[in-house]
């Protein structure tokens, strides 16, 4: 596949802002915390272009050098990204007690306060290569003791072609076959997120009400993320970035590799945010066709109860549907798709069809 090298600075930057992904506008392994300095400040209403870089290709099981090992699949040494090489070689991340995600930010957005919502609109996802990384680590994913079989983890470089309706994702059926098998792609960043309160960066791996790894595949261009804010300024950033994932992403990792996001930043002030969905006490997606409330916990039983829950707030609140009737309508016609089991926290999202509630009359300025 023929594609543009999105290397710093290189290529299309749509946004009013462009932030790069550097030794000082990273974390790894760690999420902002209120003590955090912004990387930059920006309006509400504003959109940044942000260079992500996938955590595949510079762990140290892997080498910690990207340019080695990409070189080592095939990859010429121009296409290895060089913000990637730079963030591997300061070593920035403490294997034995980070995580694993190198996060771009964070974004101070000037007017969110805490009980608003951060409203982040998904404009423009970009590949920076035309490959990535798929992964299963000892003691991880859904099968941890089986998977994987051997001694050592498992990397599997996957690399993108050209398939008859667009770029896909290509794996051979046997270790060094020729017959492969193809899957389409559908970017989008798994981590998004605030700063939580405190002084505390927390662990990049487990999700949370401050969004962070949730590994939602819906978060697809024209999708719109809402996170309640919990610090001034919100202290937003992004990382994790994936060109496709399954629900569940059940080997530990799905197709990771690095995109260049343009996304827009909206301060929802709290009386409108609770007007339009209730109580906003974790992450809620919106894609065109579906509200998406979410659930998580260690327990992966206890995140579908979590999600139900917040799939009847928010039916209750914004519909003003009678709680039991809401109930029944969610057994009827709203799918329950595991976001992903592998992030210590697990994640359950809810599929609301809005088409269903046309008739529905809302309050005018409602989101």
């Amino acid at each position: 596949m023929a594609a543009e090298i999105l290397q710093p600075g290189v290529g299309p930057i749509p946004g009013d802002h462009y932030l790069r992904a550097s030794v000082d506008t990273v974390l790894w392994g760690r999420l902002p915390c209120a003590a955090d300095a912004p990387v930059l400040t920006i309006a509400s209403g504003d959109t940044v272009t942000i260079d992500t870089v996938s955590h595949e290709g510079v762990l140290e099981d892997q080498g910690n050098d990207p340019l080695a090992f990409f070189t080592a699949h095939g990859v010429a040494a121009g296409e290895v990204l060089t913000d990637a090489i730079e963030i591997a070689a300061a070593r920035v991340r403490d294997p034995l007690r980070d995580g694993p995600h190198v996060v771009t930010g964070p974004v101070h957005v000037t007017g969110a306060l805490p009980g608003d919502l951060l409203k982040i609109t998904v404009e423009h996802l970009a590949p920076r290569v035309p490959y990535g990384v798929i992964s299963n680590r000892h003691g991880r994913g859904a099968l941890p003791g089986i998977l994987p079989r051997g001694p050592e983890n498992v990397s599997v470089f996957t690399p993108v072609v050209d398939g008859p309706d667009g770029p896909v994702g290509a794996l051979p059926l046997t270790e060094g076959g020729e017959r492969v098998v193809a899957f389409p792609l559908a970017p989008f960043l798994g981590t998004m997120g605030v700063a939580v309160r405190g002084d505390e960066r927390p662990h990049s791996v487990p999700p949370g009400s401050h969004g962070g790894n949730i590994d939602i595949n819906l978060l697809t261009e024209g999708s719109v993320l809402y996170l309640p804010v919990q610090v001034p300024g919100a202290l937003a950033y992004v990382g994790d970035p994936h060109f496709a994932q399954g629900d569940g992403e059940v080997a530990l990792t799905a197709l990771e590799a690095s995109l260049r996001a343009t996304l827009r930043f909206d301060v929802v002030p709290r009386a409108r945010a609770v007007a339009a969905f209730g109580e906003v006490a974790g992450p809620l997606v919106r894609t065109s066709e579906y509200l998406v409330p979410t659930g998580m916990d260690a327990d992966l039983d206890e995140a579908m109860r979590r999600c139900v829950r917040a799939a009847l707030d928010l039916l209750t609140a914004r519909y003003g549907m009678a709680e039991h009737l809401a109930y029944a309508y969610l057994s009827a016609a709203t799918d329950f798709d595991i976001s992903q089991v592998v992030d210590i926290v697990c994640g359950v999202h809810a599929r609301i069809r809005e088409a269903d509630f046309a008739a529905v009359a809302l309050p005018e300025g409602t989101e």
